[in-house]
């Protein structure tokens, strides 16, 4: 019996004022970035260096929404706390090791609004458990995203509102400007882990008031200067 290993497609973002796509590499995400979000985890937020974790990068887990649309995102499986968490998105146009922080915003192609949706519950129990976070992050549908402005058409967003709402109820409220981590230390950081390439994505964490979302149920996620993120819950 033969086998033929079909590849997962390669997930374009579509980017505002452009026929061209983005084509997705890598999908990095920061922990615990805000400072109150720390703490409604049971965390005290610091400046130690920032955590990072992945989630796949293929068409099964990227869920490109078209500016005005609205995203569908199946309820998963074997969860029945699943959460949303309202994200700025980076995306890396210049790839680069050790890049100093001054430097960053020259390795940025575009930033976009995100989620990265949580089954709370697993992650959780892997947490105390002492296990990495995958099955609680790294699911299929767990990174819906909207399209990419360029760096040169908003210029670097290092402040602004980031608001999050269900069924237009405001569950998450906060700045940019609250980033422990701010976008370029952040890409600093991550570049002394990794060598970062044309391609890859940098969710950059999530403000407090993190919460579940039952199916039939919509999320709007609004950032400044930003296309806003619009899903359903199916």
């Amino acid at each position: 019996m033969s086998f033929v290993f079909t590849p997962p497609s390669i997930v374009g973002l579509p980017i505002v004022g452009s026929d061209k796509q983005f084509p997705v590499r890598r999908v990095y995400c920061v922990g615990r970035n805000y400072a109150a979000h720390a703490r409604e985890m049971g965390f005290d937020p610091d400046r130690e260096p920032p955590f990072f974790f992945c989630k796949p990068n293929d068409d099964a887990s990227v869920v490109p929404v078209a500016e005005g649309a609205t995203g569908a995102v199946p309820y998963p499986s074997l969860t029945s706390n699943y959460h949303y968490e309202a994200e700025l998105v980076v995306a890396i146009g210049k790839g680069g090791s050790n890049i100093p922080v001054d430097q960053a915003a020259s390795h940025i192609h575009s930033y976009a609004v995100g989620l990265d949706m949580t089954r709370r519950d697993l992650q959780m129990k892997m947490r105390e458990a002492g296990r990495p976070w995958e099955i609680g992050k790294a699911f299929d549908f767990s990174a819906p995203i909207a399209p990419l402005r360029t760096l040169a058409d908003v210029g670097e967003i290092n402040a602004g509102a980031i608001t999050l709402e269900v069924d237009g109820q405001v569950r998450q409220n906060s700045d940019i400007t609250h980033l422990i981590w701010s976008v370029n230390e952040v890409i600093a950081n991550l570049s002394t882990l990794f060598a970062l390439q044309p391609g890859d994505l940098i969710f950059t964490g999530t403000p407090e008031g993190v919460g579940a979302v039952k199916p039939g149920q919509t999320i709007k996620v609004s950032i400044e200067r930003l296309p806003s993120l619009t899903v359903r819950i199916d």
